[in-house]
């Protein structure tokens, strides 16, 4: 069963999470992941009926429903506020999937946002027209801290439909691992309050370097 798509980013102002800076030096709107020269992991999570298979075979399994909208995460600690550290129902096996830059900057070029943006879009209706066509959208939520509280920048959630869902599943894909036992073990060091040995075994998500105009159609001109 895929995940279903992320709820929409809250129009109010985010609050910091209590022990975060009041103003953040990380950009409002930026990607950060995992990557290499020619990959990126972004994460997952499915019931163990089809992740389990998923990580075993280093493919989706033909379950995985290709006609579907998919919803990929860069960020390990969305995925986990997403999933409730893997214990919600339908979502108890949390993947790290990686799959080629060519790819994912292809989804990326091609997405439209999930909302009308004044100043971007020329219209409503143009909006609308876009995004019925586009094969990936794009939807920017407020990013996580290790106890789940929202940050004032946000994290990149990527949807892929039609074509861009099964050149995802039969041509991107380089590699599926089941990051749940690190997600079990993030979660039980927060929960013990030893945040700091958590924050440890986080993975290493660095800013990713996009090419120039590439996050033009789904940043828009008045981000910072």
């Amino acid at each position: 069963m895929h995940v279903s798509p992320p709820p929409s980013a809250p129009q109010a102002p985010i609050e910091p999470a209590p022990d975060s800076p009041a103003l953040s030096p990380i950009p409002k709107h930026q990607i950060r992941a995992v990557h290499t020269d020619t990959t990126v992991t972004v994460y997952q999570a499915y019931t163990p009926a089809i992740g389990l298979p998923a990580a075993r075979d280093g493919r989706f399994p033909a379950a995985w429903k290709r006609d579907r909208m998919t919803w990929i995460k860069p960020s390990f600690l969305w995925m986990a506020y997403r999933c409730g550290w893997g214990l919600k129902e339908g979502q108890e096996t949390v993947l790290a999937v990686e799959i080629t830059r060519e790819g994912f900057e292809w989804a990326l070029r091609n997405a439209c946002l999930s909302h009308y943006v004044r100043g971007l879009h020329p219209a409503p209706a143009t909006w609308q027209r876009e995004l019925k066509w586009a094969p990936a959208r794009v939807q920017w939520d407020p990013e996580r801290d290790l106890r789940l509280r929202p940050l004032p920048h946000r994290s990149l959630q990527l949807g892929l439909a039609g074509e861009a869902a099964r050149r995802y599943a039969d041509e991107w894909t380089v590699a599926i691992r089941d990051v749940t036992p690190l997600v079990h073990q993030i979660h039980g060091l927060v929960r013990d309050g030893r945040t700091d040995e958590a924050a440890r075994l986080l993975p290493e998500e660095r800013p990713y370097p996009a090419e120039d105009g590439l996050l033009d159609r789904i940043v828009g001109p008045t981000t910072g």
